[in-house]
């Protein structure tokens, strides 16, 4: 594995978690079984022991108190001293050494006081004791090269010290050990396996909060919350507080921005344009006006879109039920027939004020010139569930192909008859253009003006 995804793998705190656990169970699990292995050994060298003593006591009881060695009874214990393969025995007395024919040779050990005789001098020593601290332990090495464990015995007689030697493979201490280990590394494995998963499980329902924040700090960014949970655990409360205090100076610090665009947007639009209208005769001066127009709209455009609010939502159908109303009260002295088709409740991503003045616009254009009937309705867009689009035709005369680009643009009245400064249709392609969002005409079955607007969805239920 690289360097590079090294680092990117540690950037996780998953990750880093995980390994860390992992270190830590291996080595938690290494001084287990190296900890447990030491136990067991010195259990077994203790038993291994405790037969070495008695083995050494059947050979103190062969040795008479004047140092000599009694082979009749010495002969009776070598049953029991080579009952099992490769135990061996050695004695060294004044003047003789009887041993079994391959005794190994040993490591000399630090050298130990004698044992005494018994309290009358006579019947030979006391027999040693299992925890006799002058027994000692030797390590050593037979002719075949097969390690040995021995424990030897030093006892004073009358004619001098007699050494008593009793020796076992060391096998006799690994054998078991091995015996004994791999259950135990089993054992170890398996726990290893438990404490992983349950690592596992703990990460993924210790991160689970943090997992869930993030959702909700993205559901902040696609509009479909304006909030965080802030009932989250101890480390995490201060951090979603904080979260949901920057989100509500953000939408304080939008609006602001929102409000000083479009104040100064009322505030220099109007007299603009009825300026513009007032020079139409005067070809000079209206192109200043023109100019004055163009600039200001840039520069109005481009700190609106600063503002917009791309994670709002607002629902389609009680927005556009709300300026139906309004518009068969503006034009109740008609008879005017609204009909809308809004399946189900879809939301868009567009503010309600500019939503408002989105459709608006275009369904007062549309009263204004319809005939007898206004029809809106609302459709997936071509991408599926991402856009909505609005239709809004009439029966009116309609615009000539080659005029509609011109339709869109400040100031173009197509129709002089009635109110109006022809600006209803480019504001609705400036506004939608800050959302990207299109707005196209075309013809409508039985003749008519047809728009569609094609705003963004936003990511609150409802279909359409």
């Amino acid at each position: 594995m690289s360097d590079l995804t090294m680092r990117q793998l540690f950037r996780s705190l998953h990750a880093r978690m995980l390994a860390l656990s992992v270190v830590a169970t291996l080595i938690a699990l290494l001084v287990a079984g190296w900890a447990i292995a030491g136990v067991l050994e010195r259990f077994v060298i203790e038993g291994l022991d405790r037969r070495l003593d008695s083995e050494v006591s059947l050979l103190a009881s062969a040795v008479d108190a004047d140092g000599s060695i009694d082979r009749t009874r010495l002969q009776q214990n070598l049953g029991a001293l080579e009952g099992a393969g490769g135990w061996r025995w050695r004695i060294v007395a004044p003047g003789q050494t009887l041993q079994s024919s391959d005794f190994p040779r040993l490591d000399p050990g630090p050298p130990r006081p004698p044992a005494p005789l018994d309290s009358a001098g006579a019947g030979g020593p006391r027999p040693p004791a299992v925890d006799d601290e002058r027994l000692q332990p030797l390590e050593g090495i037979s002719e075949d090269g097969v390690r040995v464990h021995a424990r030897e015995l030093t006892i004073e007689t009358r004619r001098g010290p007699v050494t008593l030697t009793a020796a076992a493979p060391r096998a006799v201490v690994s054998r078991p050990i091995r015996e004994a280990l791999m259950p135990l590394l089993l054992t170890l494995l398996v726990l290893g396996v438990v404490l992983g998963a349950a690592a596992l499980l703990q990460l993924r329902v210790g991160l689970r909060p943090v997992r869930q924040l993030r959702d909700q700090v993205a559901a902040i960014r696609s509009g479909g919350r304006s909030r965080v949970d802030e009932g989250q655990p101890t480390e995490l409360r201060p951090l979603a507080i904080e979260l949901n205090q920057l989100a509500e100076e953000n939408r304080a610090a939008l609006a602001a921005a929102r409000q000083s665009a479009a104040n100064l947007a009322h505030s220099l639009k109007t007299p603009v344009s009825a300026l513009a209208i007032q020079l139409i005769d005067f070809p000079e001066l209206a192109a200043q006006v023109s100019r004055i127009d163009t600039t200001i709209r840039h520069h109005l455009a481009r700190a609106r879109s600063q503002a917009v609010n791309r994670r709002i939502s607002t629902p389609l159908a009680p927005a556009i039920d709300d300026l139906v109303t309004a518009i068969r009260g503006i034009h109740a002295d008609r008879e005017l027939e609204i009909v809308t088709d809004i399946p189900g409740n879809p939301a868009v991503a567009v503010d309600p004020q500019d939503l408002d003045e989105l459709i608006g616009n275009l369904l007062d254009n549309a009263a204004r010139h319809a005939t007898s009937r206004v029809s809106l309705f609302a459709r997936p867009g071509i991408d599926g569930t991402r856009r909505v689009a609005i239709g809004i035709a009439d029966d009116g005369p309609g615009i000539a192909e080659h005029e509609r680009l011109r339709a869109t643009q400040p100031g173009t009245r197509l129709d002089e008859r009635g109110d109006g400064h022809g600006f209803g249709l480019s504001i609705v392609s400036e506004i939608a253009a800050l959302y990207g969002a299109t707005v196209e005409m075309r013809e409508a079955e039985g003749g008519g003006l047809l728009v569609v607007l094609t705003l963004p969805r936003s990511e609150v239920e409802g279909d359409v």
